[in-house]
């Protein structure tokens, strides 16, 4: 062994399991083809593509490939609703498919398609690839859940996680999606790129801190080692593709201009201060933002109302308590509202209501709709804040997408109490395009040189290794 061969034998990069693809549509853009065409060829991939880039399509087409090449159908799992709206895009496209839902396929070798919730009806045996849509998602579902779809995808050598925002702010999620594609697992690449820091003070549960270097999580507190947060981003690159526009991966972004967003913030005055209080302040931490956000249902709601009815369009209400959306219900003419208690097909039927024009306003929770829906007709949004960046991002580009003719419009409620959390969203925003740009600045980078090594003198590998 060469000391070159040594060298790359310790690196975290990698292998590919794919081959090359058969079946490349033209109705695919230039960079949804280089996409699906590194996905085939990997074999075990993510695309984190944003939303309105087309990952469905891609998808699509990277499930025929591997139905071609295996002659075997291949699942693709998407979050509630979304499989209606993936079959549809699967008819348009002229790409054979079936919506199934209690897991009996029998001789059929084309794309099958159902919700997460609907997996355990599914034989793995039956599939040769699975694609998990929207795949952020599933750091919500409880541990059980995650696990069954976990163990359901290790069982194919051919994996495809899509997503928009599986957040570079969000190490954890990174190594939750690298664990479901077959490379490290999560604890692997906490012992691998981060050490426990107990000096840390400052910490948000599953994101980075201010200066944007700590993993922080349920099983303790993490920065980088020494230098690895450079080789951390690029085995990152090495199962991944990241791109907010096709521009990102070197590609024209003629067709993908996102229209303009114009984000209005409306803090609100409690009809009466907090017990004991003067007048309203910041309220100092969770329990008292908890106590805040139900204090103020009434006020905040009323705003609410008021911003749906004078817009005059159609329009989506996100909520975040069950107390919120029955009030807005009552206050807005003509609104549905979306449960969690509601049955699926219940919620399924209304979200394809609202997409296809036939409900105006529409108040749910960004966990119950909040992934994968395309409701490109509708232009404005109101939302109470939290501290998920994902619940807001994921939210807004519901409407906020390529695709959008409009300019949209989001109608950000708060009470006076709830400054901080209002100043910790727009915190997290900014850590994560600023994480974003830096992932795919480092992505382009390792592009250029992938495949190259940097030691340019051979030597043999010295006796005492």
């Amino acid at each position: 062994m060469t000391y070159e061969d040594f060298i790359q034998s310790k690196t975290q990069l990698q292998g590919e399991f794919g081959f090359k693809p058969v079946y490349m549509p033209d109705f695919l853009y230039a960079f949804q083809k280089s996409l699906v065409e590194w996905s085939c060829m990997k074999g075990r991939s993510a695309i984190f593509a944003d939303c309105g880039l087309g990952k469905t399509p891609m998808q699509l087409v990277w499930a025929q490939n591997v139905i071609q090449k295996t002659n075997k159908p291949v699942l693709i799992l998407t979050p509630l609703a979304v499989s209606i709206q993936t079959k549809r895009e699967a008819d348009k496209f002229g790409i054979d498919s079936r919506r199934v839902a209690d897991g009996v396929v029998n001789d059929y070798k084309g794309v099958v398609i159902t919700n997460y919730e609907r997996l355990h009806y599914f034989n793995p045996d039956d599939f040769s690839g699975v694609v998990c849509d929207e795949s952020s998602i599933l750091k919500n579902f409880d541990g059980a859940t995650k696990k069954t779809i976990t163990d359901f995808m290790r069982l194919h050598k051919y994996r495809l996680l899509c997503t928009a925002t599986a957040a570079p702010n969000d190490y954890i999620e990174l190594g939750t999606s690298s664990e479901a594609i077959g490379d490290l697992g999560f604890m692997d690449m906490l012992s691998k790129f981060f050490k426990q820091d107990s000096s840390i003070k400052f910490s948000l549960t599953g994101n980075i801190d201010k200066d944007n270097r700590m993993c922080v999580g349920g099983f303790g507190k993490y920065r980088f080692r020494g230098h690895a947060e450079k080789d951390f981003w690029r085995w990152v690159c090495s199962w991944s593709r990241a791109c907010r526009k096709p521009s990102d991966i070197g590609f024209d972004d003629n067709g993908f201009e996102l229209p303009k967003l114009t984000t209005i913030e409306h803090v609100i005055k409690a009809a009466k201060a907090r017990e004991g209080w003067l007048f309203d302040t910041p309220a100092s931490n969770l329990h008292e933002q908890r106590e805040e956000r139900r204090r103020t249902i009434k006020e905040r709601c009323e705003k609410v109302a008021e911003l749906v009815l004078e817009n005059n369009d159609c329009s989506v209400s996100w909520c975040h308590l069950n107390d919120e959306s029955m009030l807005l219900n009552e206050m807005i003419p003509k609104s549905v509202e979306v449960r969690g208690s509601d049955a699926n097909d219940k919620k399924e039927s209304i979200f394809i209501a609202f997409q296809d024009g036939q409900i105006k306003s529409l108040i749910t929770k960004p966990t119950i709709a909040g992934f994968g829906l395309n409701w490109q007709h509708c232009a404005h949004e109101t939302f109470f804040p939290s501290h998920s960046f994902e619940q807001w991002y994921q939210a807004i580009r519901r409407c906020w997408r390529f695709g959008q003719k409009k300019n949209v419009v989001v109608d950000v409620v708060a009470s006076e109490g709830e400054i901080g959390v209002l100043n910790n969203m727009n915190r997290k925003a900014k850590a994560a395009e600023k994480m974003f740009k830096n992932l795919v600045s480092l992505m382009n980078n390792e592009l250029k040189i992938e495949k190259q090594n940097t030691y340019t003198k051979k030597e043999e590998v010295p006796s005492w290794l």
